[in-house]
């Protein structure tokens, strides 16, 4: 059976951990962190953050790169988008050269606004074996068996199939894609929205409000997308359309319960840190709004975030100043 590390000991990446370890891998899981690493080594379980899902099978806990990697098949690399890059750079040397790649970080790069895959190339992986992996998944109802369904992209569709028999079982569905780039704009951008989907939450607003945003902003991304040169169709799917609604929706998400507290009213910067985890549309707003700016494409939602989020603007406002843009033809740009 293959043996599978994961760079990172976040939640999503424990949930799927759980299911190639019930397909008897051996799950190597890699974290700088050493007291966290020996908590979940002793309880068989990530406490802090998944608890409640217990880990069985082989499991092995490093934090030693090289020994994490130097028998791994598929490296999943787990950690939060603005730090794909370093371990990225940190795991190369020690990985295989047969060894596939996939990442599961839904985020856009600050300063540089590059995607995750054009990260990865930039550093000098083989694009051949890298993948991405994205859709509505919560790392909560993943770990416990919940039904779900996501995409997976690669230039190599051999790759993405490799990724897609190891991971797919009767409870985890995933459906191949070749628009790689259309899947990592739809995951990064929808990050945003969630933070924007709470802050009307937290205002008290209704299912009205919400419906609204989630449906300009999936025509905002499309928007991005489309001017970028990825597939409208990837926009409506999984990666799309599904991630935006479990997203923007659920307590599950981190984003959505960051937004609630601001739309309470809570200063952005406490709220990002009360939440306990990488909250990533709190960073990605910012290079989402700069990206859009660089490829001339309007994105008002977006750009409100990103202003309430900089404390350049209060939240009552940037509502008042969406509801009162000029009326246009709902689908025209």
């Amino acid at each position: 059976m293959s043996t599978v590390t994961f760079i990172g000991a976040g939640s999503f990446g424990t949930a799927l951990s759980t299911i190639v370890a019930a397909k008897g891998c051996t799950v190597n899981i890699f974290d700088i962190d050493k007291a966290h690493l020996d908590r979940m080594e002793a309880a068989m379980e990530n406490t802090d953050y998944l608890p409640g899902v217990k880990l069985e099978g082989d499991y092995h806990f490093y934090t030693d790169n090289e020994a994490a990697l130097k028998d791994a098949d598929i490296v999943v690399f787990s950690i939060p988008a603005q730090h794909f890059r370093a371990a990225l750079k940190s795991a190369m040397p020690f990985i295989k050269e047969d060894a596939l790649a996939m990442n599961i970080a839904k985020g856009i790069e600050q300063k540089t606004l590059m995607r995750m895959s054009e990260v990865a190339e930039e550093v000098g992986f083989d694009m051949n074996r890298y993948a991405c992996i994205s859709g509505p998944s919560h790392a909560e109802e993943v770990g416990i068996g919940v039904p779900t369904a996501v995409s997976v992209s690669s230039r190599d569709p051999r790759t993405a199939r490799s990724i897609s028999d190891l991971f797919s079982t009767h409870r985890f569905r995933i459906y191949t894609n070749d628009d790689m780039l259309g899947m990592e704009l739809a995951g990064s951008v929808k990050n945003v929205m969630a933070v924007g989907s709470g802050i009307i939450d937290g205002m008290g607003f209704g299912d009205n409000t919400r419906a609204a945003m989630m449906t300009r902003g999936i025509a905002e991304m499309t928007r991005l997308g489309m001017a970028l040169g990825a597939k409208f169709e990837t926009f409506a799917g999984l990666s799309g359309v599904g991630d935006m609604i479990v997203t923007c929706t659920s307590m599950h998400s981190r984003n959505f319960r960051c937004g609630r507290l601001i739309g309470q009213g809570m200063d952005p910067e406490e709220a990002r840190k009360s939440i306990g985890m990488v909250v990533e549309g709190m960073f990605t707003a910012e290079a989402a709004y700069e990206l859009s700016k660089k490829a001339g494409v309007e994105m008002p939602i977006t750009e409100a975030i990103y202003n309430v989020i900089q404390g350049n603007i209060k939240v009552e406002d940037a509502l008042e100043t969406l509801m009162g843009r000029p009326r246009k033809d709902e689908y025209k740009k």
